[in-house]
């Protein structure tokens, strides 16, 4: 038996799973893990981390611009992780004005265990999203820019 679904059913659907979201996001985000050391890392944390280890000699303004979040947020949260020795910052010999972040030994340990997790946790979603062609991605980078300036409308209204 083949089951068609009515675009009302769609329509319900990707709200149900669009607040599922949201629910499970937070809930990792208040969920943090150890990852090599034996300090908790909180969801945000061990992504910044991951931002930095990905891409060598990215500037506090690089980060900021790669995650969406002001200079100002990226530099409380290096802070943090400068204060567990997470990360550290150096002035950019090219341009004196900048700092070149970097990850510390510790925060090589937990980024390659981040690595490791992704590798065996993530149930196969890295190579799903490298599997997408151009289109799929631009249509998925479309639905996720929406819903950001959707939830971005959402709080300004609220203040």
């Amino acid at each position: 038996m083949v089951y068609t679904f009515s675009m009302k059913d769609i329509q319900l659907s990707l709200h149900g799973k669009f607040r599922s979201l949201i629910k499970l996001a937070v809930e990792l985000d208040r969920s943090p893990k150890k990852f090599g050391t034996d300090e908790l890392l909180s969801h945000s944390e061990i992504h910044l981390i991951e931002i930095v280890g990905d891409h060598e000699g990215l500037s506090v303004t690089d980060i900021g611009n790669c995650l969406g979040i002001t200079k100002g947020a990226v530099s409380q949260s290096l802070k943090k992780l400068e204060h567990k020795d997470y990360t550290a910052k150096e002035t950019d010999p090219d341009n004196l004005s900048r700092s070149i972040v970097s990850l510390t030994a510790k925060g090589q340990t937990a980024y390659w265990a981040h690595k490791h997790w992704h590798e065996t946790m993530d149930g196969g979603f890295s190579h799903y999203l490298k599997s997408l062609d151009e289109n799929e991605l631009r249509v998925i980078m479309n639905f996720l820019t929406r819903t950001e300036d959707f939830l971005v409308r959402r709080l300004k209204s609220l203040e």
